[in-house]
């Protein structure tokens, strides 16, 4: 029985687009799997990972008739990497196995039966639906992530927040040192939501979502988020515990603050970086009317000094601060000119974007 029909890139496009989450060593073979479904014209492709589950629906050509299996995603998606983009490519079912054919490849693959696959209970309580564009959630993303945690043993920072409340939607993500906040307004009033992503659902999230203004969908349940988007449906566990009160760590009434150059702020801290210690990637950050110095050095006795021309007129401040947590907020945003506010040397600063009110970023200093 012929499975399905279809050009080799539209086949691997809607393979890869769920396959992100397949892991190639697992404790359940059959979870290196895709699941199948074929309902006439129409091909369901749905990945597990227990935590994650996300579907895809498309159509191909092939027998009319229904049909499900399961087959190794990794494999396929290898093989169907290795064949030429403009080749027609056919999935073909006999017994327990499916034979991919493109030219005059063949490849003979062994399946598990479609009834073993664990597909994610969904939850009955799911909050009111919201939507946003898929570019407005891919950009609230891209400024929060990488303040995410990582293997952190207080597990609910090994994520992000997302509390959608009245007409807004704010992201929110801090290893303890850092803090990055953003905020999208929402079409509708809602009532209050507040749930914790874990890491890899925002990673496929980012890797998934599109710089369209095509809606994502969202659905907020206890112990489950939903999401859906480009003819995709995304389900996944959430990370249950009590996130840290953001609004407290913000700084309010910072007296100094400075306006300048992200660009160029980005690569005088890139070249310092250079010589930092690799342990504590500390540089120091001095900060006078008319200009802003960043110093470095090493263990090897080896320094780098830079310094930046400045619109300031407050006071003269001295500041540590671990170098990665500064570019990594530069270097994923996109604005020419960014804000930085600071009350004295043992204070958090506070960078923020003229331009956009939502965005915020606190870094705690650092002793050098």
């Amino acid at each position: 029985m012929i499975v399905l029909k279809a050009a080799q890139e539209k086949l691997l496009n809607t393979l890869q687009a769920v396959a992100g989450i397949v892991e190639r060593r697992h404790t359940l073979p059959i979870l290196a799997n895709v699941l199948i479904r074929k309902t006439g014209g129409q091909i369901e492709l749905t990945t597990s990972d227990l935590e994650i589950q996300v579907r895809t629906t498309a159509e191909f050509d092939g027998d009319p008739s229904n049909f499900a299996t399961t087959v190794g995603a990794r494999k396929l998606i290898d093989i169907l990497r290795a064949l030429p983009s403009d080749q027609a490519v056919s999935l073909s079912a006999n017994q327990n196995k499916l034979t991919l054919q493109g030219g005059k490849s063949r490849f003979t693959l062994q399946t598990l039966p479609s009834d073993d696959f664990p597909l994610v209970q969904e939850a009955a309580d799911f909050g009111p639906m919201f939507s946003v564009p898929q570019k407005t959630l891919k950009l609230l993303i891209n400024q929060v992530h990488f303040a995410m945690a990582v293997h952190d043993i207080r597990y609910y920072l090994n994520g992000i927040l997302f509390v959608a409340e009245g007409k807004s939607l704010t992201l929110v993500a801090t290893d303890g040192h850092r803090l990055a906040l953003a905020q999208a307004t929402l079409d509708v009033e809602i009532p209050k939501q507040e749930v914790i992503l874990p890491r890899k659902t925002v990673l496929e999230l980012q890797r998934l979502l599109k710089d369209e203004d095509t809606p994502i969908e969202m659905r907020f349940a206890g112990n489950q988020a939903k999401f859906g988007f480009s003819g995709m449906e995304f389900v996944t566990k959430l990370v249950e515990g009590k996130f840290p009160d953001y609004n407290r760590v913000i700084p309010k009434n910072h007296k100094n603050h400075v306006t300048l150059g992200r660009a160029p702020l980005l690569s005088s801290l890139q070249r310092a970086a250079i010589l930092t210690s690799e342990k504590f990637k500390g540089v120091r950050v001095n900060i006078e009317p008319g200009v802003l110095r960043i110093a470095s050095s090493n263990a090897e006795q080896e320094e780098a000094k830079e310094e930046l021309e400045i619109d300031y007129n407050g006071d003269t401040i001295e500041i540590g601060f671990n170098v990665t947590y500064l570019m990594d907020a530069l270097a994923n945003m996109s604005q020419e000119m960014i804000k930085i506010e600071l009350q004295d040397t043992n204070s958090s600063a506070l960078i923020t974007v003229p331009e956009q009110a939502g965005f915020k970023y606190v870094v705690m200093p650092m002793r050098i």
